[in-house]
């Protein structure tokens, strides 16, 4: 038997933790960043226990920093007295280069920051960050028109080729 094939896209170091998928309905992704996460130590023991919400996520500027918000890190079961608050601002760790490309976007018209996933690369604690748009309704619509269309068009084409 021949080995099964991996997905190219798939690294084995990386292992996620949140995704979000109402991002990728919601808004356009213009471009996507890989940031850092300055977490403390009960933050990393929640997260590789899975307790994190990360739908009502997003980014914003403070000073010369990008930071995130919205997100939810469930307190540590089994902490104690320095367990951390589960909504708090945590900090992206970015170059400077991307800081200044996403800020400039930012203070564009109509342009957000938007967590899509949180994960773990080599044992850190990363948060892939994406510059988007707002869709409007019609537009999410279309999308989902255009997935069923396409799905009735593959489900045909098999059809044929079996008989």
């Amino acid at each position: 038997m021949a080995a099964q094939k991996k997905k190219k896209t798939e690294d084995p170091n990386n292992k996620v933790v949140a995704s979000n998928r109402k991002a990728r309905h919601n808004y356009n992704i213009v471009d996507t960043y890989e940031a850092g996460l300055q977490l403390m130590g009960t933050e990393v023991k929640s997260l590789r226990d899975g307790g994190v919400n990360i739908t009502e996520g997003f980014c914003q500027m403070y000073g010369n920093e990008l930071w995130l918000e919205g997100i939810n890190i469930a307190e540590y079961g089994r902490g104690s007295w320095t367990n951390h608050q589960a909504r708090r601002r945590r900090k992206l760790l970015l170059h400077r280069y991307e800081i200044d490309k996403i800020a400039q976007k930012l203070n564009e018209t109509g342009y957000t920051a938007v967590p899509l996933r949180i994960y773990f690369s080599n044992g850190k604690a990363k948060a892939e960050i994406a510059l988007a748009t707002g869709k409007r309704e019609f537009d999410k619509r279309h999308a989902l028109r255009e997935r069923q269309d396409n799905l009735e068009a593959a489900r045909a084409m098999r059809y044929k080729n079996l008989g």
